[in-house]
């Protein structure tokens, strides 16, 4: 199997490490990949003690992405169980539906005691998760001895050692049990800092529609404002400053806004009254100035013609 594998990828060796720790079976865990495939794996669990699941010896799949362990693998169980779907990717905070919870350090070896611990736990409607009573479990955990997986050659009566109660035994159990427990508290944690940090679908629909909202009453309030300053143009070209003054104080029927509108337009109008008065007293003095001129330029003219038949006279 070595010569198919690139024995510089990360995911390869680190496989093949967790393959040759985990080639004995134990009486609680047994797993190792397939001959022609190192990203398959299959293995076996013992039922945890005290539970329904007692007594059950549960066969699966585990498999691994090219990105392991940067990735988590994707658990699927073979042994009907009562617990967990047959033959469909089971949803754990350690499986591939919650990638945000896996962690590099964890390896086949964490898979396998977070399923045993796992097992006596309530499904809550999660994927690939089923809740039987503890009768047809139990029913099942006899049953689950004589399956044989036709994808390894496993039989659930030889892939376990016998189970003892030695102290191997008892801390296999323990570790199952807080291991399942921690992943389980980092799952809600990070699940619950996930809701607070990101905003739900709802809330972004709510917010984008709000905005649209906001959009189209903006839209409609310079619409109206641009008519209303309009009209108010037209209006104060054929109307003088008083008749512009007097619909504001005294017409009731305009709406607050209207009134505001109108009383920003009315200083302009002033203003530009202000402004061209001036020009238009400049033309009418130049304009006499003109006159003026002209008047003394024609005396000029006159005085001359009178000056020069004097003149001529005198000289007759």
């Amino acid at each position: 199997m070595e010569s198919r594998y690139n024995l510089k990828s990360p995911a390869v060796k680190r496989l093949m490490k967790e393959a040759a720790e985990l080639k004995d079976p134990t009486d609680h865990y047994h797993a190792q990949p397939l001959e022609d495939n190192l990203f398959e794996w299959h293995f076996t669990v013992r039922g945890p003690p005290d539970s329904d699941f007692d007594g059950g010896v549960y066969h699966g799949r585990i498999v691994l992405p090219p990105e392991y362990p940067m990735k988590p693998p994707s658990i699927i169980l073979l042994t009907a169980n009562g617990r967990f779907e047959v033959g469909k990717k089971i949803c754990l905070s350690i499986s591939g539906h919650h990638p945000e919870t896996w962690q590099p350090s964890w390896s086949i070896r964490t898979a396998l005691l977070a399923i045993i611990g796992f097992m006596p736990t309530k499904g809550e409607g999660a994927i690939g998760s089923l809740d039987y009573t503890p009768d047809e479990r139990r029913a099942l955990a006899k049953r689950s001895q004589s399956f044989y997986c036709e994808g390894c050659g496993s039989l659930m009566k030889e892939a376990l050692l016998p189970l003892s109660s030695g102290s191997a035994s008892s801390q296999a159990d323990k570790e199952a049990k807080e291991l399942a427990r921690q992943i389980s508290f980092k799952a809600d944690v990070n699940s619950s800092r996930k809701s607070v940090a990101e905003p739900t679908e709802s809330s972004e629909f709510n917010h984008l529609a709000s905005s649209s909202e906001l959009q189209q009453e903006t839209t409609a309030f310079q619409d109206t404002t641009i008519s209303e300053v309009s009209e108010n143009q037209s209006n104060s070209a054929t109307s003088t400053q008083e008749e512009r003054i007097q619909p504001v104080s005294n017409n009731t029927s305009m709406s607050p806004r209207q009134r505001r509108a109108l009383q920003r337009r009315v200083p302009t109008s002033t203003n530009f009254n202000q402004v061209q008065q001036p020009r238009v007293n400049t033309s009418h003095v130049g304009s006499n100035l003109l006159i003026l001129l002209l008047i003394l330029a024609l005396a000029a003219l006159i005085f001359r013609r009178i000056y020069l038949g004097n003149e001529y006279i005198f000289e007759l």
